[in-house]
């Protein structure tokens, strides 16, 4: 499996989870990385590892995918990054690559380019909204048109195309004109045991302190933290509940400004990264991912599992597939008012709330984690079987 690093994040919580659970008398899973960064590197056992010496040199990068674009990282990294992963391949000689995301899946291409019958089988795994991502990586519509085409010819060279959710593989297709018949989609897992296990750990909150509002995730444009701000601020809730924000990410400073600038930095609470978000979640009147786009928002699936009231944005893709408008969750547009009327819906209406937070468990047991690690344990012995195959013409 190859990423760019293991910064906390959805795609990079599905590879240490398969590191960790596949069955090794079955399959032997191993992370190739860039760089060896993020808090998930402890998770994994390093002999499972394999970290591109130049890490630390050539692919120093934090924040969002732009920073790929800058000039200077852009030419370092078409020249080097596919050739640490091509060095890794070739030293592993893996039956199967799997990329992660759009930016790792280009450079998989290349690092794969001439190796003709050594060539392993390749899935593409996407896990985010394609077409949105370039458009907040790149603000030229040249620009956007010319990786947007680039990109579909990459994703069409792999022999299997991963989403990971229904909506998602829909999208793909229709977006980028892919073939339907290398198309698979399996969910992120969910990982309901520990966060149940780990949801009674401490928080650096008093008992004393109102009871909040909470939102999980990186502080990065898709995830929308700048509309629930405006949110709260305009939402009766505002008047009863604070709002904590877990995650890190570019936008902090920014956000932290918006929130004086909107008069509620006395009720909002930027707590940074928390390797045990659920102990959060289970403090929580409600959960709230007021995301720009998504691809399968594991926090959700969690805070379902924890019996959390839940509010998502119906963006694309995956927030409505995975916890059901009125099912087990409360779905909006996204945008800064819709999300404002779903928060005080839910903070108001005590009853609604009770409903979808005790429908959550049973929701989020049809994504489970074994049925996840099985589904993917199964298409890696397929593709094995399959041998080396040759680049597919684009």
């Amino acid at each position: 499996m190859l990423l760019t690093s293991l910064h906390g994040g959805g795609a990079e919580r599905v590879a240490v989870h398969l590191a960790n659970r596949c069955d090794p008398a079955l399959v032997d899973v191993r992370i190739g990385l860039l760089r060896a960064a993020g808090p998930f590197v402890k998770d994994v056992d390093p002999a499972r590892l394999m970290v591109a010496p130049e890490g630390e040199r050539r692919f120093v990068f934090e924040g969002p995918n732009a920073g790929f674009y800058r000039p200077d990282r852009l030419i370092a990294g078409a020249m080097q990054a596919p050739i640490a992963f091509r060095r890794m391949i070739q030293e592993w000689r893996p039956d199967v690559v799997m990329s992660f995301l759009k930016g790792t899946t280009l450079i998989t291409q290349l690092a794969l380019a001439g190796l003709g019958a050594a060539r392993p089988r390749w899935i593409a795994r996407e896990g985010n909204n394609t077409l949105a991502v370039i458009g907040d990586e790149l603000r030229s519509p040249a620009a956007q048109r010319l990786v947007t085409w680039y990109t579909a010819r990459t994703y069409r060279a792999a022999d299997v195309l991963l989403a990971n959710s229904q909506h998602m593989a829909d999208g793909l297709i229709d977006d980028l004109a892919l073939d339907p018949a290398r198309m698979r989609m399996i969910r992120n897992p969910i990982d309901a045991a520990r966060a149940r296990r780990e949801s009674d750990g401490p928080i650096a909150r008093t008992s004393e302190a109102r009871p909040f509002i909470l939102s999980v995730g990186r502080l990065e444009y898709q995830k929308g933290h700048d509309m629930l701000l405006t949110a709260y601020a305009a939402s009766r809730a505002r008047g009863t509940h604070d709002l904590v924000i877990v995650g890190r990410g570019s936008r902090e400073a920014q956000l932290r400004q918006q929130a004086a600038a909107l008069g509620i930095d006395g009720s909002v609470s930027f707590v940074g990264f928390d390797d045990n978000p659920w102990a959060w979640m289970a403090r929580a009147d409600m959960v709230v991912l007021p995301s720009r786009w998504e691809g399968f928002p594991t926090t959700a699936g969690e805070a379902l599992a924890l019996g959390c009231p839940t509010l998502v944005t119906d963006c694309r893709f995956g927030s409505r597939e995975l916890v059901g408008h009125d099912v087990a969750g409360w779905c909006v547009t996204p945008d800064a008012d819709a999300i404002r009327g779903g928060i005080d819906r839910l903070i108001e209406d005590r009853a609604l709330a009770a409903r979808l937070g005790a429908a959550g468990p049973a929701r989020v047991e049809a994504f489970g984690m074994t049925a996840m690690i099985a589904a993917y344990q199964a298409l890696f012995i397929e593709q094995a079987a399959l041998g080396p195959g040759a680049l597919v013409a684009a």
